[in-house]
């Protein structure tokens, strides 16, 4: 049976992002990001919000754009994949290991002032396909590894203003 690896993911950064270079030179930064969830309350109870905090790695030009252009609190919609990391802890010597999502896409949401809000307009960047290769079995411990990543042009925003639908008259076939 075939299998599925995607994730989208709008929230709000909870840091600034700081951009990293790999001995070949390809950008690399880590955000967290904050995604709510409102979950209703039954027969008339309050709502209540469940915020989930995910460790986002992003490679090549859209590093780079989110290191220039994110700041703490900016809404940001993410698109990528999850991936396994694994290592040892350092000073207890136990195996450890946490889900993340490395980002194929993402595009600005809100205004660059941190304003919040909504999905309205904003910049797009990333690739659906030439990602990175991140060879190895066993999932992780990729921190800062030496990729070979080219990062491909930026894809155009998807367009807001969709096409008219033809006038198909009154024919109705029932």
């Amino acid at each position: 049976m075939a299998s599925l690896n995607k994730v989208m993911l709008i929230g709000n950064l909870t840091r600034d992002p700081e951009v990293r270079y790999t001995p070949k030179g390809t950008a690399v930064t880590e955000i967290g990001l904050a995604v709510n969830r409102i979950i209703p309350g039954g027969d008339g109870g309050e709502r209540r919000e469940e915020t989930t905090f995910v460790d986002v790695t992003l490679w090549g030009k859209t590093a780079e754009l989110a290191g220039q252009y994110l700041k703490k609190g900016r809404p940001v919609f993410i698109e990528g994949r999850l991936q396994l990391e694994s290592w040892q802890d350092k000073t207890t010597g136990q195996n450890r290991s946490k889900l993340s999502v490395v980002g194929d896409a993402m595009q600005f949401l809100g205004s660059p002032s941190g304003g919040g809000g909504g999905g309205g307009g904003g910049e797009s960047y990333g690739s659906s396909h030439d990602r990175p290769s991140y060879g190895g079995g066993g999932g992780g411990g990729n921190r800062g590894g030496d990729h070979d990543y080219q990062p491909s042009p930026t894809r155009p925003a998807p367009s807001h203003n969709p096409s008219p639908l033809p006038d198909e008259g009154d024919d109705i076939p029932f």
